[in-house]
C-alpha cells in the first residue's frame, strides 16, 4: 500500500515541477518581449482608464501578467479593442502606475508607505502566479511577511493606508493582520501585560500605587494617533485581548483625544458654527474613546476628565456618554481644582455664563458615592467612601466655585441657593467663603428685594464666622438687617463664652498647688474683650437715645408741616463719616424700628424685679 501511495505521488509531484518549469520559461519570454517592446518604441495599441487618468500602454505586457485585462480582451468580440476602463481600483491612478511598470518590468522601489496599495492593485487585477511566475501578489506577500510587518512603525503605516483600501483590504486579511501585528509586539514588549499593578504618571495623568515602575507613553502610542477611531478602537481591542491592562490605556487615550479634538474651541460660551461631517466625525470620537477609558479609578485626571466632558457638552453627545464623564469626575472630586468645573454654557437658550446644573450632578454623585460607597460599580480596590480630607477639599472646591459664578448677573436666586444647599455644612469648617459669595452676589444683583435678600442669606451659618468676617458683614450696607443681628449677637456670644472661659481659669489658679493647672491666662486678651463688650453696650444705650430724639425730630416736623411752617436750612457742616461701632448702631436702629427694642436687647433680669416694665432698662448681658 505505501508502494502504491509513492507511485501515486510521484506523477502528480513531476506533473507540478513540469507546470513551474513552463511557467517560468514563459515569464522568461515575456520579459524578453516586453524589453523587445519598449526598445523598439512600438506604437501602444490599448489605452486604461483609471478615473481621470489614462494610461497609454501594449496589450502583451498587461495581458501576460494581468487576469483581470487578460478575461476582458478574451471575453470581447472587438478584435481592436483600443480602450479599457478599470471602476474603483484600490490605490487608483498612483497604484495602477506601480502595476504597470511591474507588466514591463521596470524596476521600482516598494516600501511599507506603498505595499497596502500594492498589495490590494495586485489582487484586484489578479496578478497571481496563475498567470506568470513571481508576480505582483507572490512579491508583496513575500514583502509584508518578511519586511513590514516585522515592526510596529510599519504596521501602523499599513494599517493607516488601509483606511482608503476597503473593502479589499479586508478582503485580503490585511487590516487584522496588521493589527495583530501591532498587539502581538507591544504586548511582548510592554511590562503592562504581565501580573501586578503598575502607577501611570504621564503628562499629568496620576493614580494611585501600583508598583514602583512608572510606564511612559512610548513611541507607538505617538504613531496610533494618525489612525481612523475605527481601527484605533480594534487596535486597543486587540492589546487587551492578548493581557494588555486596561488601566494602561490612559495616556494613549488621551493623546489620541488631544490630537483628534484640538480644533474644538471649548472655551468661550455659545456653541460655534461646525460643519456638520466634522461634528460627527468627532462626536463618533469622543463616545468612542468614553467607551475605552479604564474603569479604575484614578486611572485618568481629572483635568482630562473635564476636557472631555466639555467637548461631549458642546458635541451634544448621547446622555450616557455624559453621565459616564460625570460619574467618573464625581468618584475624583477631591482632586480637582476650580479650573475643572468651570465648564461653560454651550445653550443658545442658556442666560447663564457656566453650566450649573452639570457641576451640581456631579456633586451629588460624589455625596451619592460617599454614602452607598460601591454601589457605583467600579471595578478597583479603592471604591471605598471619600476619605475627610477628600470631604473637606470638595466643600471648599464648592464654596469657591459658589463664589465664582455669583458674580453671574444672569444667576437666579434659585439656582444660587440650589448649588449652596448642594455643598454639606459638616465640610464647611467655617463660612467666610460662602459669607464672600454670599456679598457678591448680592452685589452683582443689586435689584433684589429684602425678602430675596433674606433668603439668599439663610444658606450661611453665621456661628461659623470669622472675627475678620464679623467685622465686615456688620458694617455691610447690602446684608438684610436680620443678617447682621443674628452675626452681632453670634460674636457677642462667642466673647462671653471667651469671657467665661478666662474666669473659670483665674479661678482654677487660686487652688492648691495639688490641683493647679498649666493653663495661661490671657489677661490682656481677656481685657481687651471686656472693653469691646462695654463699647457695645454703652453704643446700644446711646442708639436708644438718638432713635427717641429722632422720633421726637419727626413728630415736630409733622406737627410744623401740618401748620405750615418751615425750617430753615442749617448752617452747620456735615459730620464726619460714622465709625464702625456707629455702623453698628444704625443697623440695631432699624431693628429697633422693625421689632421693638425686645427683639434687640436683652433685658437685666435683676432690675425687671424692681422697676415696672415701662421702665426697664436695655443691655446686652
Amino acid at each position: 500500500m505505501d508502494l502504491g501511495l509513492e507511485e501515486t505521488a510521484q506523477p502528480s509531484t513531476h506533473v507540478n515541477m513540469i507546470s513551474t518549469r513552463r511557467k517560468e520559461l514563459v515569464s522568461n519570454v515575456m520579459k524578453r518581449t516586453s524589453e523587445w517592446i519598449l526598445s523598439q518604441d512600438i506604437p501602444s495599441d490599448i489605452t486604461v482608464h483609471v478615473g481621470r487618468t489614462s494610461f497609454t500602454l501594449h496589450k502583451f505586457p498587461l495581458v501576460s501578467k494581468c487576469g483581470y485585462i487578460r478575461k476582458i480582451v478574451s471575453k470581447t468580440s472587438d478584435a481592436k479593442l483600443s480602450a479599457i476602463e478599470i471602476p474603483d481600483l484600490p490605490g487608483g491612478a498612483e497604484a495602477f502606475e506601480f502595476a504597470a511598470k511591474f507588466c514591463y518590468d521596470i524596476n521600482f522601489e516598494i516600501s511599507s508607505e506603498n505595499i497596502a496599495s500594492l498589495r490590494c492593485v495586485a489582487e484586484y487585477l489578479e496578478m497571481t502566479d496563475d498567470y506568470a511566475a513571481g508576480n505582483l501578489v507572490g512579491l508583496t506577500e513575500a514583502y509584508l511577511n518578511q519586511v513590514a510587518l516585522k515592526s510596529i512603525a510599519s504596521s501602523v503605516s499599513i494599517l493607516h493606508s488601509s483606511e482608503k483600501l476597503l473593502p479589499i483590504a479586508e478582503d485580503i486579511k490585511l487590516v487584522n493582520r496588521s493589527i495583530d501585528t501591532i498587539a502581538y509586539i507591544v504586548c511582548k514588549d510592554s511590562q503592562l501585560c504581565k501580573s501586578g499593578r503598575i502607577e501611570v504618571d504621564v503628562n499629568g495623568l496620576t493614580s494611585s500605587t501600583f508598583s514602583n515602575r512608572k510606564p511612559s507613553v512610548d513611541l507607538w502610542a505617538e504613531d496610533l494617533t494618525i489612525l481612523r477611531i475605527d481601527f484605533f478602537q480594534r487596535v486597543l481591542i486587540a492589546m487587551m485581548a492578548r493581557g494588555f491592562k486596561q488601566y494602561a490605556l490612559g495616556p494613549v487615550l488621551m493623546l489620541y483625544a488631544q490630537k483628534s479634538l484640538r480644533c474644538l474651541d471649548t472655551s468661550g460660551n455659545g456653541r460655534k458654527k461646525v460643519e456638520a461631517r466634522k461634528e460627527h466625525e468627532k462626536r463618533v470620537v469622543l463616545e468612542t474613546i468614553v467607551s475605552l477609558l479604564p474603569r479604575e479609578k484614578n486611572a485618568l485626571s481629572v483635568s482630562f476628565l473635564s476636557m472631555l466632558l466639555r467637548a461631549a457638552i458642546y458635541l451634544e453627545t448621547t446622555v450616557a456618554c455624559r453621565f459616564d464623564l460625570e460619574r467618573r469626575m464625581s468618584l475624583q472630586l477631591g482632586q480637582a481644582i476650580l479650573d475643572d468645573l468651570l465648564i461653560p454654557s454651550y445653550s443658545l437658550t442658556g442666560d447663564t455664563l457656566f453650566d450649573v446644573e452639570t457641576v451640581k450632578r456631579i456633586m451629588k454623585n460624589f455625596l451619592e458615592y460617599e454614602m452607598v460607597g460601591n454601589r457605583l460599580g467600579f471595578i478597583n480596590e479603592e471604591n471605598a467612601s471619600p476619605s475627610a480630607s477628600d470631604k473637606k477639599k470638595v466643600g471648599k472646591l464648592m464654596q469657591d466655585y459658589l463664589a465664582k459664578i455669583a458674580s453671574d448677573s444672569n444667576l437666579s436666586v434659585s439656582e444660587f441657593i440650589s448649588v449652596a444647599e448642594v455643598i454639606p455644612e459638616q465640610s464647611r469648617i467655617i463660612e467666610d467663603m460662602m459669607y464672600k459669595a454670599i456679598d457678591m452676589y448680592l452685589k452683582a444683583h443689586p435689584a433684589l428685594s429684602d425678602i430675596e435678600r433674606k433668603i439668599v442669606c439663610k444658606v450661611m451659618n453665621c456661628q461659623k464666622l470669622t472675627r475678620e468676617a464679623c467685622a465686615h458683614a456688620a458694617q455691610n450696607e447690602r446684608l438684610p438687617v436680620q443678617t447682621v443681628m443674628q452675626v452681632l449677637y453670634n460674636e457677642q456670644k462667642r466673647l462671653r463664652e471667651v469671657m467665661d472661659v478666662s474666669l473659670v481659669g483665674a479661678d482654677l489658679s487660686s487652688l492648691p498647688s495639688k490641683f493647679s493647672t498649666d493653663v495661661p491666662l490671657a489677661t490682656d486678651e481677656v481685657s481687651s474683650l471686656k472693653r469691646e463688650n462695654q463699647d457695645l453696650k454703652f453704643e446700644l444705650l446711646k442708639m436708644k437715645m438718638k432713635l427717641k430724639d429722632t422720633e421726637n425730630c419727626d413728630d415736630k416736623s409733622a406737627a410744623s408741616t401740618h401748620l405750615g411752617i418751615t425750617t430753615p436750612p442749617s448752617d452747620k457742616p456735615r459730620l464726619p463719616r460714622k465709625s464702625f461701632i456707629s455702623a453698628v448702631s444704625r443697623k440695631f436702629g432699624k431693628l429697633y424700628e422693625s421689632f421693638g427694642a425686645d427683639e434687640v436687647m436683652m433685658s437685666s433680669p435683676s432690675k425687671e424685679k424692681n422697676k415696672p416694665s415701662r421702665d426697664r432698662r436695655y443691655s446686652i448681658s
